[in-house]
């Protein structure tokens, strides 16, 4: 069921039941004033997500998206409403359009209001030359919190399917032996990353979980390459057994080593990367299902194409801004996320059949990401123009519309 509201999230939220939700995954306003629009003039504050809290089920997670510059007053309205904040994820991209104003240029026309590009720099303006006030964008904060348990982890699990982390339906994919972490107390068996301990009478270890346990930290397939080549190829595990025995130690006490070392855990390699969740995006996801619609009784054309501009009218969003790409998109939304990191987001804090909640829907990344792993969805957004796309995109990524296609 994925039900789609057109109009104000704070009164379609009224008309929802209380403990009625099982997750909420959303991207609201950053409080930016992006690309002029006047839905990103503020951030929504405590009143609203005492709202949001009110219909999730106890222990329900929120996951919410954050600006660098204001996720802090975004993560205070969260914790006041009555959210435990439980951890802060970063994404990490490389596609981020650096938005700076070019200081040397604007010291020359307030000194000469005739100055033009290609022209001398006036002397005031010179020393200027390189300064801007902004750095690139390349990372956005997400926000975990969770609603009040009602009773202990285990209690709010079994009852209202709420309350846990999927570690196992999210592990960060290994082609390689995943290595374990910290070391073992005798005669107990302790898990990290995938590994049981081995008992210390020798006992030989079970076979690793398929995948690293998934960590804060989340790349796209662009940051992931750039840290790669920057750090290279590393290996991880194969630590040496210390024993405690006097022959590896030197006349002064220090540990000397052993001739061969025996990895008492996995051993892997490749670049730093492969400790992270890599959040592949691709551009024809955005604009999927958004080409037209055909049926026995009625055929359409799809959505038209849109400029996509920043509110300085020439420099575009996302992968939209590379020299020579195609500047226009049916999806014109200015912030669509990757699919595979939204799939990801819901399927950690949601268990199958439950039901996921964007307040602040856009073109639906959240409501597609619901859909294909099976999740029930209610999305809300104001902005009619945007509903149509949302509604097209979900009907695109659900199950019967693929399997029909």
């Amino acid at each position: 069921m994925h039900r789609l509201i057109h109009g104000n999230c704070l009164e379609a939220l009224a008309d929802l039941a209380p403990d009625s939700i099982d997750a909420c995954v959303t991207d609201p306003p950053y409080g930016l004033t992006f690309m002029g629009k006047e839905w990103d003039h503020g951030l929504p504050g405590e009143p609203f997500w005492r709202e949001v809290g009110r219909v999730l089920k106890p222990g329900a997670h929120l996951l919410a998206f954050g600006g660098t510059r204001t996720f802090h007053r975004l993560t205070c309205a969260v914790e006041d409403a009555g959210f435990e904040i439980r951890d802060c994820l970063c994404w990490l991209y490389g596609s981020g359009f650096p938005k700076s104003f070019n200081v040397q240029t604007a010291i020359a026309k307030a000194h000469d209001p005739d100055w033009k590009t290609g022209d001398d720099y006036p002397p005031e303006a010179t020393p200027w030359q390189g300064w801007g006030t902004a750095l690139k964008p390349a990372w956005e904060p997400i926000i975990v919190a969770r609603k009040p348990l009602s009773g202990t982890v285990a209690a709010n699990v079994e009852r209202y399917g709420t309350g846990a982390v999927n570690v196992e339906g999210c592990r960060v994919e290994s082609a390689e032996t995943v290595p374990g972490g910290g070391g073992w107390a005798a005669h107990k068996r302790e898990s990290s990353e995938g590994w049981d301990r081995p008992y210390k009478d020798g006992a030989t270890t079970t076979a690793p979980h398929d995948g690293r346990w998934p960590a804060n930290v989340i790349l796209d397939e662009e940051a992931a390459a750039m840290l790669d080549e920057e750090v290279g190829t590393l290996t991880s595990g194969a630590n040496p057994t210390r024993r405690g025995s006097d022959k590896f130690r030197t006349a002064y006490g220090d540990f000397a080593g052993e001739r061969e070392c025996v990895a008492h855990r996995g051993v892997d390699s490749g670049g730093p990367s492969r400790f992270f969740y890599c959040a592949k995006a691709g551009r024809k996801e955005r604009n999927a299902g958004l080409d037209g619609e055909w049926s026995l009784f009625r055929q359409d054309d799809g959505l038209p194409e849109r400029a996509m501009h920043w509110s300085s009218g020439h420099q575009n969003p996302g992968s939209f801004q590379a020299e020579g790409t195609h500047k226009a998109a049916r999806n014109h939304h200015p912030t669509v996320k990757p699919l595979a990191l939204m799939r990801w987001l819901v399927r950690l804090v949601t268990q199958p059949g439950a039901v996921v909640l964007d307040p602040f829907m856009g073109s639906g990344s959240t409501g597609c990401a619901a859909a294909l792993e099976g999740f029930d969805f209610v999305g809300m957004e104001r902005e009619e123009e945007y509903v149509e796309i949302a509604r097209r995109r979900i009907a695109h990524c659900s199950p019967q519309t693929r399997s029909s296609a």
